[in-house]
């Protein structure tokens, strides 16, 4: 009887061992199934900017290839990444695409309105 209550908790233990192993396994996959994600800081959409100069920030993770309106960007090792461009003056839409390593892709907007101020000469 001894025996066969052993031969089950063996077996029961290397059960759970491969269930915990396998979760922990999906777990830690989880941000690269879900693909890149990206976090706009700034600009916020639907904001002023007064100027000719508009600074672009923001995160992105698990992300191989950034663009920002169709020109290549770069992120730091912790996902941060910056640029700076200079849209015409009025209403502007600013595209951030990430692609990662699987060829998914995700895309953010921000809307912005551009006012070129020019000072008047004495």
């Amino acid at each position: 009887m001894t025996t066969r209550l052993n031969i089950i908790l063996a077996r029961s233990a290397v059960a759970l061992a491969v269930v915990i192993i396998v979760c922990y396994g999906l777990f830690e996959a989880r941000r690269l199934v879900g693909g890149p994600e990206i976090v706009l800081t700034q600009p916020q959409d639907g904001s002023t900017v007064s100027g000719p100069v508009v600074h672009i920030q923001g995160t992105v993770q698990n992300a191989a290839f950034i663009t920002i309106d169709s020109e290549r960007a770069y992120a730091d090792e912790q996902g941060n990444f910056s640029k700076t461009i200079s849209p015409p003056a009025g209403f502007a839409a600013l595209t951030v695409s990430a692609t990662d390593r699987f060829g998914r892709t995700q895309t953010r907007t921000v809307r912005i309105i551009v006012v070129d101020y020019c000072p008047a000469r004495a």
